[in-house]
């Protein structure tokens, strides 16, 4: 299923306002990580639209090398980034 960038960009607000309203910790990390995917799911949604014609355009969140990518999800998604 494919989501519109208007769609992603709503949600992406939508978790990073949940992330600045959080007292705990692990629900501030999740959200903020939900923000961060859903900005990259919008980057693709633009490129389908036709919005983004050139890849020196693109926001970094959005030009993650594989090795970044695995990182950023391990095998424990439910225990956020270890930094």
């Amino acid at each position: 299923m494919t989501h519109t960038s208007a769609f992603c960009r709503a949600q992406e607000g939508f978790h990073r306002d949940r992330a600045a309203m959080a007292n705990l910790d692990n629900i501030r990390i999740v959200a903020t990580s939900a923000a961060e995917a859903w900005a990259r799911e919008a980057v693709l949604a633009l490129r389908r639209e036709g919005k983004l014609d050139r890849e020196d355009r693109l926001p970094a969140a959005a030009s993650l090398s594989e090795e970044e990518e695995d990182a950023a999800f391990g095998e424990k998604p439910d225990r956020g980034l270890v930094t």
